[in-house]
């Protein structure tokens, strides 16, 4: 095995971490102050405190999802655990910060960044894009590499958005803005840093029973706090009503659907624990676009049954072609997940807007929105991916690819630590007792 110092990452990382930290609270000291647009006190308490306090709640559950939900969902891999939630929670810290900068430049108040809530929405929302994107790359970069490509996307992410606002797109749960965008600029990242020696297999490219377990539990995560994710920054009545709604019957769709293929794609009629973990929370994704749109529970079932087949049958089919056909080596799967759903998501929102769903929003315009999300995507993680090619970055090697040992102090194995007099006979006894 490589020696852990072949990626030189102890004074490269730390350098740009605190380098990154510093110039985030001098632009926070320039930029960014608490929302003054009115005065406080309890006689003149506005509608836009009491905002605060209501959204909060919401506000909580996106940061549950984002810190606890994709990073135990990542943690399917054998050998990768502390990576997968480690390298998660310092792309999120980081994410939210710059996320808030890059948004807030859009939305410029006096010359300053005035933070209320929404803003502190979509600063995990802008986060949630590089954490998609993460899952593509997932074992192959090196903390660096995600820092790096966390600047770009976010940045590039903010530009997206603020076209999307001038198109008057309506995107309320970001299957376009967040899901397709993160989704495929991962994968032109993915395919720029393609790996021909992984194309084959990797010995610690797998899971193992608990691995899985730990993974199921992202997976609950996100699909309890889903409907949250779709609805927080829905306008208050009618429309976040909606959105709770349509989503928590896309979602329970999905699940079904899911099942059901799994178990028929396999020829003895067994679950894969992948498309359990994965495609359950297809519906969430797609129905994201057209989630305060007038289209009945029904409609938002049928999304959800669409995405459940669409993203089971990807995983099943389409992962192993993108990576022999087109060098895309998806290691979560996030063109099932994110991709397919997030364009299925943005057709359903413009056919939704052609039946007149909701007022004011144009079908044509839905469609713009959706080819800006994919193009800014794939464009961006492209160059994104040649920075990160770059050979000073701390790029794992093949062989350590999916291995937390050459980023991460690991702790000797317990079993290691039994005489072996006595290691051999336990062991004996577990396999004879189960």
């Amino acid at each position: 095995m490589a020696s852990p110092f072949a990626t030189n990452m102890r004074f490269k990382f730390p350098a740009l971490a605190i380098s990154l930290q510093i110039i985030l609270i001098i632009l926070f000291g320039i930029f960014v102050r608490y929302d003054t647009n009115h005065e406080h006190g309890h006689e003149n308490r506005t509608a836009e405190e009491d905002q605060f306090i209501t959204l909060y709640p919401l506000f909580q559950d996106v940061h549950v999802m984002i810190f606890v939900g994709f990073g135990f969902l990542m943690t399917f891999l054998k050998r990768y655990g502390f990576s997968s939630i480690g390298i998660n929670m310092l792309i999120a810290a980081f994410g939210l910060q710059w996320g808030t900068l890059m948004q807030g430049f859009w939305h410029l108040h006096n010359g300053k960044i005035e933070i209320d809530i929404p803003k502190m929405i979509n600063a995990d929302f802008s986060t949630a894009t590089v954490l998609i994107s993460f899952g593509a790359v997932l074992g192959k970069t090196s903390p660096i590499q995600m820092l790096i490509m966390a600047i770009i996307e976010i940045a590039v992410f903010a530009c997206n958005e603020h076209l999307l606002e001038f198109l008057t797109v309506s995107d309320i749960g970001a299957s376009m803005a967040i899901h397709a965008f993160g989704a495929y600029f991962g994968l032109a990242v993915a395919c720029v840093l393609y790996r021909p020696s992984l194309n084959n297999g990797h010995e610690n490219e797998g899971s193992v029973y608990h691995s899985d377990l730990f993974a199921m539990i992202g997976t609950l995560f996100l699909w309890m706090f889903w409907p949250s994710f779709n609805s927080a920054i829905a306008d208050p009545g009618e429309h976040q009503k909606r959105a709770i709604i349509n989503t928590y019957f896309a979602l329970a769709a999905s699940v079904l659907t899911t099942y059901a293929f799994s178990s028929l794609y396999d020829h003895k009629g067994k679950l894969d624990m992948v498309h359990i973990q994965n495609a359950t929370l297809a519906g969430g994704v797609a129905v994201g676009t057209c989630a305060d749109m007038n289209i009945n529970p029904f409609g938002a079932m049928i999304i959800g049954f669409t995405a459940g087949i669409i993203s089971t049958t990807g995983f099943k089919f389409l992962t192993p072609l993108l990576a022999s056909k087109l060098n895309i080596q998806d290691t979560c799967g996030v063109h099932n997940l994110h991709g397919l759903p997030g364009i299925l998501g943005g057709l359903a929102g413009i056919i939704a807007a052609a039946m007149g769903a909701k007022e004011n929003v144009s079908a044509t315009m839905q469609a713009a929105g959706l080819a800006s999300s994919i193009g800014c995507a794939v464009s961006g993680g492209v160059i994104t991916g040649f920075i990160l090619k770059l050979p000073f970055w701390g790029q794992p090697p093949d062989q350590n690819c999916y291995d937390d040992s050459i980023f991460w102090e690991k702790p000797a194995c317990y079993v290691s630590r039994i005489p072996t007099l006595f290691t051999n006979s336990w062991i004996s006894r577990y396999n004879t007792f189960y």
